[in-house]
């Protein structure tokens, strides 16, 4: 696991050379990056272990190791990532051709994809925590790429102090888990769930966790960062209930989870009215995202694992694929708004058919996956 994130960072750093001594298309040798990381998941998951575990000394005195752990959860996470990842490098390779910004565009990019793969991969909760904030920062770096834009570095700010600050209170949850557990491996915390539950100070740990979990997932009341960030050229996260789903079968016992229920079916009904009030297609699709969010908070207060990965998966698909469909829309007509493309199919008649396709997905029906989800 250590080699995969090794191959992105390595990537990542090589990027801007790669970019310019290829010329505008070099860009496209880098798709190459998140293949051979997939490859070598693919290679991991293949083994008869249902778990793998990978761990190296890193700060000995702390107890923190860079501690890495496979399962069903995280393999899926990290396919999405790395998978989804080929075509999003591909994608901005050709959307941004020719830009001069375009090394510094897809570093950061393979940067970010590196960040959200060591925390879907984490097994140690401070490794886990750092890259959490990693995501952030990666993040702040893409939804201000365009930094002439005062939006752009408004919206940046504005998403980077709310995860931030949410994921301060994140650590504190962690260290306090972590010290009633005797342990910060997240795979040892699973055996102790009952002990960890029973401790008088759990609730508010488990508030200080979830707290970190809904800032980054944009629950309501930290709704509104998500949106903004959206309009800019930058990937969507699933970090916060990516968490959540991880630490249900430690904490999902706990009388306080409960309250997941109604904060999410709250998000996912204020969302969905918001989305039905916008018109600019990347603000239509970011508050569907968080009402995708807030259905999946929804079905892991609930305990419903199986619904909450078949629905994630279904939305990581045909949300992405609508994501660098509207993009492709802006791109060749220079339109924001839903009013404004009417007669697309005309034009366009390959994205209107990939549009058709991935909406037929959201909307359930059948035989898209979608209506399974």
């Amino acid at each position: 696991m250590l080699l995969m994130l090794a191959v992105i960072i390595a990537g990542a750093v090589s990027a801007p050379w790669i970019s310019r001594l290829a010329g505008g298309r070099g860009a496209f040798a880098l798709v190459a990056v998140p293949v051979v990381a997939l490859l070598l998941l693919g290679r991991m998951a293949s083994g008869e272990a249902a778990e793998v575990l990978e761990a190296y000394t890193w700060v000995p005195g702390l107890d923190v190791a860079a501690a890495f752990r496979l399962d069903g959860l995280s393999l899926l996470m990290a396919s999405l990532v790395l998978g989804i990842g080929v075509f999003i490098v591909a994608y901005a390779a050709k959307y941004l051709e020719g830009d001069e910004r375009q090394p510094r565009f897809m570093a950061t990019l393979l940067l970010f994809m590196a960040a959200m793969l060591g925390l879907v991969l984490a097994d140690d909760v401070i490794l886990l925590f750092i890259f959490w904030e990693l995501t952030s920062l990666t993040s702040y770096l893409l939804i201000g790429f365009d930094h002439t834009q005062a939006k752009a570095r408004q919206a940046a700010l504005q998403g980077l102090v709310v995860t931030v600050a949410g994921g301060l209170c994140l650590l504190v949850g962690l260290i306090m888990f972590g010290e009633m557990a005797g342990s910060y491996r997240l795979s040892e915390w699973v055996l102790q769930g009952e002990m960890l539950i029973s401790q008088p100070t759990s609730g508010w740990a488990l508030l200080m966790v979830v707290l970190g979990c809904v800032t980054k997932s944009a629950q309501f009341p930290f709704h509104f960062w998500l949106p903004h960030a959206m309009a800019a050229p930058t990937p969507r996260v699933k970090a916060g209930v990516f968490l959540l789903a991880r630490l249900y079968p430690t904490l999902g016992a706990h009388p306080g989870w409960q309250w997941l229920v109604p904060l999410g079916a709250f998000t996912a009904v204020f969302a969905a009215f918001m989305a039905f009030r916008s018109d600019e297609m990347k603000k239509v699709l970011a508050y569907t995202t968080v009402m995708a969010l807030g259905t999946l908070t929804l079905l892991i207060g609930m305990g419903e694992a199986q619904a909450a990965v078949g629905f994630l998966l279904a939305h990581a698909l045909y949300k992405g694929a609508l994501f660098m469909l509207a993009g492709v829309i802006t791109h060749e007509t220079g339109a924001k708004a839903l009013s404004g493309v009417g007669g697309m199919r005309r034009h366009l008649p390959w994205t209107w058919g990939a549009a058709l396709f991935a909406a037929a997905s959201a909307a359930g029906v059948m035989p898209w996956f979608g209506f399974i989800a």
